[in-house]
């Protein structure tokens, strides 16, 4: 027997949970296909729930809109459901005079997005504000903050199901069949399944790839190689002396090794970057060589073994090793000739500061 639905979100991470809420809202019947046992498994749950505030992405980009959209977005959306979250503010510092052209460019750069509340701050005030802080000079972005992810993802979760919307856990999409009434799935699982859906949403993140390539009537010319970059944390063994992110200028396939703070105010450190071919999180204890020497640029008072092996994440990536940074790629009918499919490829940073932007988009890109 063949359900008929509304509409199907593949993945169950952030973005997938807002897609589905924002097609509920919509009056939409909609059912999230979940691989894993839970939600927000893989990229959602491994990150360091900044929410940023736009400063990295090349103007125009869609990571530079939907950042500085998201952003807003979220910081209304946490505070009206009562999601943990915090504006802590971060500064983004410079270690030698030389870096500093380097700060310039991030601020001409983040002006460029319309984030216009940068502050460049001299040794003496960041004395004042950060005294363990070793820096020639920052930028203090007052709008960037933390949040609960799991505790996000949660409230879309109920809000999507509060409209109407189902979620199926493990239930991996086997194939799908682009057909007149939009799309036959084949759902894997304890219990297999046929649903008749309208619509289809591919965020499945890491997988989004292969799931694309699972779409019968989808050219595999639209389907891009995601490269797969693991990036390590490191926990701090007592109480942090920050009150703020602190984060080294970004380095090539991420934001350097950087200092962020959960709720409760303990500090890890990361991500790096390493890139690899498999799914694979394990965190090798030897790595925490590298990152005191990198966090020791600016907090050269880091003591000896107090960084603690904590966890990985790995980020899909469009772009690999000494390629150019690659834009969010949310494909629709205008690419790929498939009404009703929309493919979300390469949601890296910021995918969850931008999470309630991206599924308005991907909404927007369908006609609703």
């Amino acid at each position: 027997m063949t359900e008929k639905i509304g509409a199907a979100v593949i993945g169950a991470g952030v973005v997938g949970l807002a897609c589905a809420r924002a097609l509920a809202l919509r009056g939409i019947e909609t059912v999230v296909l979940e691989a894993n046992a839970a939600i927000g498994m893989e990229t959602s749950s491994r990150n360091s729930e900044v929410i940023h505030a736009g400063i990295y992405y090349p103007a125009g980009s869609l990571k530079a809109r939907l950042c500085v959209a998201g952003k807003s977005m979220l910081y209304d959306y946490c505070a009206a459901q009562h999601v943990a979250h915090r504006r802590c503010g971060k500064l983004l510092v410079a270690t030698t005079p030389a870096q500093e052209e380097g700060l310039a460019a991030l601020r001409r750069k983040a002006e460029a997005n319309g984030v216009l509340d940068l502050q460049p701050l001299g040794i003496a005030q960041l004395k004042a504000l950060e005294p363990e802080l070793r820096a020639s000079a920052a930028l203090l972005s007052p709008s960037t903050g933390i949040v609960d992810s799991h505790g996000l993802m949660l409230a879309l979760l109920g809000e999507a199901e509060a409209h109407g919307a189902a979620l199926a856990l493990k239930s991996p999409l086997l194939r799908a069949e682009a057909n007149d009434g939009g799309f036959l799935l084949e759902v894997g699982g304890a219990e297999p399944m046929r649903l008749q859906a309208g619509l289809l949403i591919n965020s499945a993140g890491l997988h989004a790839a292969r799931v694309a390539a699972t779409i019968d009537g989808l050219d595999v010319r639209h389907v891009p190689r995601l490269h797969l970059a693991r990036g390590h944390y490191f926990s701090l063994a007592g109480k942090a002396p920050f009150s703020r992110l602190i984060y080294p200028l970004p380095e090539p396939g991420g934001l350097g090794v950087h200092i962020t703070l959960d709720l409760g105010g303990q500090a890890r450190f990361g991500p790096d970057v390493e890139w690899v071919d498999t799914i694979d999180y394990a965190v090798d204890p030897r790595r925490a060589e590298v990152f005191y020497g990198e966090v020791r640029k600016y907090w050269p008072d880091l003591p000896d073994g107090a960084l603690q092996p904590a966890y990985s994440g790995i980020r899909p990536k469009l772009a690999g090793p000494g390629e150019r940074q690659a834009d969010f790629l949310v494909q629709s009918h205008a690419t790929h000739g498939l009404p009703g499919l929309i493919n979300l490829f390469g949601i890296e940073s910021p995918g969850l500061t931008a999470c309630l932007a991206l599924a308005e988009h991907a909404c927007g890109e369908l006609g609703l």
